[in-house]
């Protein structure tokens, strides 16, 4: 039974809303001032005027984008033109583009800095293959009154008019949700790299679609709780968002809009070739690396560690200014100040602690590189891992009696308890924090009483019923567990399901502040304790079962990003089902196609635990790093182990959060600063971030968030609110454009790669940023 909202004569709202456009646009042409605004360009048709909304900060009339209920209500239009979704145009173009996303997003996952596929980069070729399709492709039109007019049904199947948003919608989430990257494929990466074994295709795709799905699945069934409220905003993907509306609703209206939106693309995808491949100085500009070239070696290694930061795991990067874009990317420009502010703090606390954890030699730090993810014996040299564990992945213990115990770079070690710190945290602080919102939510959505206008606007379309959310789910499990027993995973089914129970718990807490702060945390070691308990000597085992474990907390995250969008843009929940199941196929396929190419071209640099500012194996290596070391989580991590810190981090994290609730209880408001607004598992998860990967681009990232949330945002709410998430999404699809081209082009990620000539800009020798002694400036 279809639901009703407030919102059901659509007719009548739509000739209202002609009317008003063609009003506005009767304006628009007979004013001469540029700077007319539609009621579009303010957010919204309806919404314009907010003096009666006491929740709205106004600045010269123009209201401050503070929370999830000004994205709602301010920031994103509530219009639904009632136009298809589910079309044979939509459908094969997001089958076309969901090959590529998946294949960046696997290249990406081989780079010294991980970054996401953006889907603004998938939005604007489907945008323009759709409109081209549209236009160039037979038309009703053409057969009409003719002798072909039988023809009509088809050519209208084929070509069914303008290219229309719910379409582009349909066909870009169907790409982006290939496009997201799987552990379950970097776990086969980690066997072919460290294992010898080459897992099989179907094992590969049927993994990889047991952990999406499967994650999918609980989705599903918390709607309620993590999609449908205002609160929940997703705010990295309000670029995308703002986007979509911009090339669909009265694009004569937003020409502005749209003109800066293709002039920063353009000008993006010209420039990013220059920091990505022919001035690679960019990427890490660091006056005092520069000015250091003739200080003794001893003070050279100092420098490079505290202000290096151009290759991957070089250095943390202190005052370097990076200028590449794809590494410094749009998400400081969509994050709210609260989550900035508080990532900033842990960023200061990641310099000092890992500086102090190196020069004072805990966990005997001295012996290792600074910064890897490597694994070590105890003379500094890479751990001989295929001695100790074998062709069959299990322990051997008289080899580990000989060759002893693996050891941790300091970086590493902090970094798995500052990971353990943020969960204790996380979970602390949403029951403390957030349990009455998440029980209300619940509430509202089983008495369809929830506020949000978007929500609202979608209950004229038939819901997606929980029990198709279910039957995925036991699709999944099944699948997860054919792998189990036929695949090459040392898992015994009893904990494959632990793995699974695991993740569904942590799934909701983790989606919580995902959904408010625009990060999560890292929940991959609370699982690999787990795993290491119960499977104790099998690191490839525990590979699975954080696969099946954590691997379900992030694919929940991405998923329900993507139904919040679907809300936003009105797109039938039913056709949001079919689209993400067919793109989490696509994307299984494609992913472990493009990583056995990568691996087998790369293999050399993969297993560096340096790497080059082009190629990195930092995130395989961290993987497997991980599940060695807790596959003897015994002698690391038990009482006498060196690191048994890392596992009481989860205990040690819940205390910060408890006090700040009782603190928060008697004293609300501390000075300038809401205690609730202090954020312990966003801190603790920043403390460590600069940890591995090319660490330069990070001062220029928390400029961009400064100039962009506090500055635009607080100062110029009109222009922040019309332009900020255009330009964002722009600067990302021009980049990211390029970096596919020059990929596949120079890059090697299809075979040899072609370097840059030597200039001073591209250093032969030594560290492109001129730290740690290139001598190239005589």
């Amino acid at each position: 039974m279809t639901r009703t909202g407030p919102i059901t004569d659509l007719p009548v709202l739509r000739e209202l809303s002609e009317s008003v456009y063609a009003h506005e646009k009767q304006i628009l042409s007979s004013s001469d001032d540029e700077n007319v605004e539609s009621p579009l360009e303010k957010g919204s048709s309806v919404v314009e005027d907010y003096s009666d909304r006491e929740s709205v900060q106004l600045i010269s009339g123009e209201a401050v984008i503070r929370t999830g209920e000004d994205v709602s209500n301010i920031l994103l239009d509530v219009r639904d033109d009632g136009d298809p979704a589910l079309t044979f145009r939509s459908v094969v173009l997001g089958t076309v583009f969901a090959a590529l996303g998946a294949a960046m997003c696997q290249i990406y996952l081989f780079k010294p800095i991980i970054v996401t596929v953006s889907t603004v980069f998938l939005l604007l070729l489907i945008y323009c293959l759709g409109t081209a399709w549209a236009a160039c492709l037979p038309q009703v039109e053409w057969v009409e009154d003719t002798r072909f007019a039988w023809l009509a049904p088809v050519v209208k199947f084929i070509n069914p008019g303008e290219f229309r948003l719910k379409e582009h919608v349909v066909a870009t989430l169907v790409a982006s949700t290939a496009a997201y990257g799987s552990t379950a494929v970097m776990n086969f990466a980690v066997q072919r790299l460290y294992y010898d074994t080459n897992v099989h295709a179907l094992t590969a795709v049927l993994a990889t679609f047991s952990t999406a799905c499967f994650g999918y699945g609980l989705v599903g069934l918390l709607r309620p709780l993590t999609v449908y409220p205002s609160e929940m905003v997703y705010w990295t993907n309000l670029p995308t968002v703002s986007i979509f509306q911009t090339l669909h609703f009265d694009t004569k209206g937003n020409h502005k809009r749209v003109r800066l939106f293709w002039t920063a693309f353009a000008g993006m995808f010209a420039y990013e070739v220059f920091p990505s491949y022919i001035f690679p100085l960019l990427n890490g500009f660091s006056i005092v690396c520069l000015a250091t070239q003739h200080v003794p070696k001893s003070a050279q290694n100092i420098i490079t560690n505290f202000f290096g930061g151009a290759g991957s795991n070089e250095g943390l990067g202190f005052l370097s200014l990076g200028f590449d874009w794809q590494y410094i990317t749009s998400t400081s420009m969509s994050y709210p100040i609260v989550q900035q502010a508080n990532s900033w703090f842990g960023i200061f606390i990641c310099y000092i602690a890992i500086m102090g954890i190196y020069y004072s030699n805990v966990w005997n730090s001295l012996a290792f590189p600074m910064l890897s993810t490597s694994l070590f014996a105890a003379n500094g040299t890479i751990y001989p891992q295929a001695a100790v564990f074998g062709s069959t992945s299990t322990l051997n213990q008289t080899a580990l009696n000989e060759i002893g115990l693996p050891a941790l770079t300091g970086s590493n070690a902090w970094t798995n308890l500052t990971a353990n710190l943020a969960i204790g945290g996380l979970i602390t602080h949403c029951v403390a924090f957030w349990g009455p919102s998440a029980v209300r939510s619940f509430k509202q959505a089983r008495g369809g009483t929830q506020p949000d206008r978007h929500w609202q606007a979608m209950q004229k379309y038939k819901e997606a019923p929980w029990y198709w959310y279910a039957a995925l789910l036991l699709l999944s499990f099944l699948a997860g567990l054919i792998v189990v027993l036929k695949g090459e995973t040392t898992l015994p089914w009893w904990a494959y399901i632990t793995a699974l129970v695991f993740g569904a718990v942590i799934t909701p807490f983790s989606t919580l502040l995902f959904a408010r702060m625009g990060n999560g945390v890292a929940t991959v070691q609370l699982m690999k304790m787990v795993a290491g308990a119960i499977n104790p000597g099998k690191p490839v085992a525990n590979l699975y079962f954080s696969m099946w474990s954590h691997d379900v907390v992030s694919t929940s995250i991405s998923l329900a990003g993507d139904l919040k969008m679907g809300q936003y843009l009105k797109i039938p929940p039913r056709v949001m089902f079919l689209s993400q199941v067919w793109g989490t196929i696509l994307g299984a396929i494609v992913n472990y196609a493009v990583m056995v190419s990568i691996v087998d071209a790369q293999r050399d640099v993969l297993l560096d635990p340096i790497g080059t500012n082009v190629w990195s194996g930092q995130y395989a290596q961290s993987i497997n790093s991980a599940a060695v070391t807790w596959s003897l989580a015994k002698e690391l991590y038990g009482p006498s182990g060196p690191y048994f810190i890392v596992p009481m981090g989860l205990l040690i994290g819940i205390g910060p959060t408890l006090l700040q609730w009782y603190i928060g209880k008697q004293w609300p408001k501390i000075g300038p600063v809401n205690v609730d607004d202090i954020m312990f598992p966003i801190i603790y998860s920043y403390a460590s971030y600069l940890s591995s990967g090319t660490n330069s681009p990070k001062l220029m990232a928390i400029l961009v968030g400064v100039v962009s949330q506090v500055w635009l945002r607080r100062y110029h709410p009109g222009w922040y609110k019309k332009y900020n998430y255009i330009l964002g999404g722009a600067l990302d699809g021009g980049a990211q454009v390029m970096i596919f081209v020059l990929s596949f082009a120079v890059f090697g990620a299809s075979g040899g790669a072609r370097p840059f000539p030597a200039w001073a800009g591209n250093p032969a020798r030594g560290n492109v940023d001129y730290c740690n002694g290139n001598r190239a400036l005589g």
